[in-house]
This record gives C-alpha cells, sequence and structure tokens, in this order.
C-alpha cells in the first residue's frame, strides 16, 4: 500500500457495495468484504457515486438541513439551482468528468461529503436512481420533474467521478469563492451571505479580508452577514423559517436592506453597535422576539398559516414599511388589516392625511 493512503470499508464508510476503485497504480487489497480507498489529499481520484454525500451545510440550501431527507435537499436544489439543464445535458452526453467534485471526509455518517459539484451530483442521484426521482416528483410534489430516458451507453458514466479531496471546508473556500462569488456560475445573494457569515463564524479572517476576497465592499458584507444572524436568531427561536415563506422565491435583500434602514433597527432594538460594529449572533433583544417574528412574515409571509406578505416588491415597499413601523398607530393598523397600503395612510402626518381627506 502505498504511503498516505488510508483503507475504508465501503460497505461500513460508504454504505454501498459499488465495489473497488482503483486509484493510480496503488494495488487495492482485498480481505473480507469490499474495501475502497479514501482519496488522497488534493489528488484527483475516481471514486463510487455511492461514497459521495450531499452537503447539508450547502449556501444555496435553506433552512434547517441537517436531518431532512436526501429526496428534499435535492428537490430544493431543482428548485433554486436549475437542474433540468444539467438533466437533459447529462442525458444526452454522460457525465463529463472533466471537473473533479471537491470533497471531504464526511464526518458523521461516512462517506465523502460534496462541497463544491452539489449540482452535479443531485442530477447524478436523480438519473442513476429511477426510485429515487419517483420518490423526489411524488413526496415533494415535483410533478414537472421527468426524468429523460437514458440511453445504455451513457448510464455507466454515473457509477463513478472524478473528486478532489480537500481536508476540510477552509481548503476549499478560494475554489468556491473564485467560482461562485467571482466567477462564472455565480451565487445568488442568499447563498453568497450563507457562505461569508460561515466563513466570518468559523475562523479569525475578518470582514474585511472576506469582503477583499469575494470582491465585496465591507459595508455590503456586513450587512449580509448580519441579516443570516437575523434569521439564524428567527429560526432557533421557533419564530420563522425560511421555508415557511409564502412566495416561492426567497427575496433575501429585502430583509438585508430593511436591516440597514433606522426604523427598522429602533422597531427590533438593535443597538448602535449593529451600525457601527461587526456583526454578532443573536442581535435583536429578547424583549423584541414578537417584533422580529412580524418583521419577517411582513417582508416574507407564512405558507403554513396562510399569511401572504404585505411587500410586493422592495421598492418602494420595504420603504413604506419602515415608515409604517415608525409610527404605532400605523402599526396597529397593518396588524389589523395586513394591508401595507393603508397602513401607509397612517404614517402620514394628520394635517397630510386630514387635507387628502377633503379631496
Amino acid at each position: 500500500m502505498q504511503p498516505g493512503y488510508e483503507y475504508l470499508l465501503l460497505e461500513e464508510r460508504c454504505g454501498g457495495t459499488a465495489g473497488l476503485t482503483e486509484v493510480e497504480d496503488v494495488d487495492v487489497m482485498k480481505p473480507k468484504g469490499k474495501w475502497s480507498v479514501l482519496p488522497e489529499i488534493k489528488t484527483p481520484t475516481k471514486v463510487p457515486v455511492d461514497c459521495l454525500r450531499l452537503d447539508r451545510e450547502h449556501p444555496r440550501l435553506t433552512g434547517r438541513t441537517r436531518h431532512r431527507s436526501d429526496e428534499a435537499l435535492v428537490a430544493e436544489l431543482y428548485d433554486s439551482a436549475d437542474l433540468d439543464e444539467l438533466l437533459h445535458s447529462m442525458t444526452a452526453n454522460g457525465y463529463l468528468d472533466i471537473e473533479p467534485l471537491v470533497v471531504m471526509e464526511a464526518p458523521e455518517n461516512g462517506g465523502l461529503v460534496v462541497l463544491e459539484g452539489n449540482r452535479r451530483l443531485a442530477t447524478v442521484l436523480l438519473l442513476s436512481n429511477p426510485d429515487f426521482a419517483s420518490r423526489v416528483r411524488r413526496e415533494l410534489g415535483l410533478s414537472r420533474l421527468t426524468i429523460p430516458a437514458i440511453p445504455d451507453d451513457v448510464r455507466p458514466t454515473f457509477e463513478q467521478v472524478t473528486v478532489y479531496r480537500v481536508s476540510d471546508r477552509t481548503q476549499a473556500r478560494p475554489l468556491i469563492g473564485f467560482k461562485h462569488i467571482n466567477g462564472p456560475q455565480k451565487w445568488q445573494a442568499y447563498a453568497k451571505a450563507r457562505f461569508a457569515a460561515k466563513w466570518y463564524r468559523d475562523s479569525d479572517v475578518g470582514l474585511d479580508e472576506i469582503a477583499g476576497a469575494l470582491g465585496d465592499r465591507h459595508d455590503t458584507i456586513k450587512g449580509m452577514v448580519s441579516a443570516i444572524y437575523v434569521l439564524e436568531q428567527a429560526s432557533a427561536e421557533g419564530l420563522f423559517e425560511v421555508e415557511d415563506r409564502f412566495a416561492s422565491k426567497f427575496n433575501f435583500s429585502h430583509l438585508y436592506t430593511a436591516l440597514a434602514r433606522p426604523e427598522y433597527m429602533a422597531y427590533l432594538g438593535l443597538s448602535r453597535r449593529w451600525a457601527r460594529y461587526d456583526p454578532e449572533p443573536n442581535p435583536v433583544p429578547t424583549e423584541k422576539r414578537e417584533e422580529l417574528r412580524q418583521v419577517l412574515r411582513w417582508i416574507y409571509g407564512c405558507r403554513p398559516d396562510d399569511e401572504r406578505q404585505v411587500v410586493k416588491r422592495q421598492n418602494p415597499d420595504i420603504r413604506r414599511l419602515g415608515e409604517v413601523l415608525a409610527k404605532p398607530e400605523a402599526v396597529h393598523e397593518l396588524k389589523v388589516t395586513a394591508d401595507l397600503d393603508r397602513a401607509h395612510g397612517f404614517a402620514k402626518p394628520a394635517r397630510v392625511r386630514f387635507t387628502r381627506s377633503l379631496v
């Protein structure tokens, strides 16, 4: 066995029986059971797809993902990451094993977590396992998901793929940042903010350095990370979950734009440190929990409670909602009617309302 390689029992660590994967010219030992090679760090290596795990901390995914099924994760990626294009491309051409998936050893359930390439892995799972695709379609209501007929000569390309193993997420950040923040496959604002927030929280790197690496201004990244901390607090305290929003699209920019306005800061009891210093977890005071729940529902709605959002467009509705929050009479009207237009009328000075009533 060459130095630097570890041997793993495939049945125990990968949960599959995909067989052996030869890596370079390594002689794979085969005692009782089936064995596979844990890829060497920073060495492109072919591995069975059975060994690969979706990344439950992927920035594109919303809400709590740790205990969600693989079917739920793939369904969300299908909705948010345009898998249709990949489905048709792979059906016609097979898996083009040109760019390795970036992986690390899974800390909990064995196998390899895919840090970069989850869209490709999700597509391979849908194409290679008809039962899995059916569960995604049936259990998650994705009737529009259709799997094209796959030619026999294409199916073998879904069995093994090339990976590039890193020791941890930190090693993968420069590649992911280049590709999805500054490069050709840019993430939307929410994924970018989650990526920046995790980097900031899990390391000693300051926001200035993160902003520079992501090609953004310090204030922009600061606002995004601050908004992520607000969402995380709301989730932890049972006030709001991103996946419960009423609209299918999650307009994350609504929130970080709102939180930069003084009316929202005052309504949520955010201290002066909010605007002057770097973000901290749980920024909203305990006594303002109900106000936080209200603001998030007014911006995003709540589908389980059949409550629609009052913010229809970022401009001018975020500004108008802020003006409502500054006037207790207007806030009361919004709570009673859920009508932003009507509530905004109460946010205007009394003399203006009186004059308009005479017209």
